[in-house]
């Protein structure tokens, strides 16, 4: 199983292939593999001692910073994802980022940000939309219509234990109208907007 993979200068965890949304832009509806890896379907979900010992295979000083992200919510594997971001800190001293569909809080039906604290650097959350009903469309989460405002909740609980939040959107797929309201919704939350190539 591919569990730790390499794109541009990060190096990126994929303890998963569970997600609560099944987004009609999702790159693994189209491909197998992202960045330096040959497939991201994982035949289980990797024990926290399986992700550990994918370490070996790296020259760690190589990288810039340690990514959540493969091909499912990392979230979905917070009893993981946390003992591995604090391996990862203790060990290497990098700066780790969550990538997130901000559905956390639902898959675990509490808030899990405080548990983000002293342990998670950025948390960047799909925005795709600023509106509601059409996010809802895009991504199909199985929450259904309020995962809009739950993913922008999820968004304002993190700015208290994270130092960076960022909430993206991606390039072309949404007007420039749409971009300055996500802009607004980013400002007010006090997040970071990025805009996003479609392929990263």
């Amino acid at each position: 199983m591919e569990i730790l993979y390499k794109v541009h200068n990060g190096l990126y965890a994929n303890l998963t292939n569970k997600c609560p949304c099944a987004c009609v832009f999702c790159l693994r509806q189209t491909m197998d593999r992202v960045g330096e890896s040959d497939s991201l379907w994982l035949e289980r979900e990797p024990t926290l001692e399986e992700v550990i010992a994918a370490f070996d295979r790296f020259d760690m000083s190589q990288f810039e910073e340690f990514v959540f992200c493969g091909f499912g919510e990392p979230t979905e594997a917070l009893p993981v994802l946390l003992p591995v971001a604090k391996y990862v800190k203790e060990n290497f001293g990098m700066k780790i980022r969550i990538n997130t569909n901000g559905m956390g809080n639902l898959i675990w039906e509490r808030d899990i940000t405080p548990e983000f604290e002293g342990l998670i650097d950025v948390v960047s959350i799909s925005l795709n939309t600023p509106n509601a009903e059409r996010y809802q469309e895009l991504v199909r989460s199985k929450f259904g219509a309020g995962s809009f405002e739950a993913m922008l909740d999820f968004a304002r609980r993190s700015v208290r234990h994270v130092p960076q939040v960022i909430l993206s959107t991606v390039d072309t797929t949404i007007t420039h109208e749409e971009e300055a309201e996500c802009q607004r919704i980013c400002d007010e939350i006090g997040v970071t907007y990025r805009i996003r190539p479609w392929a990263e």
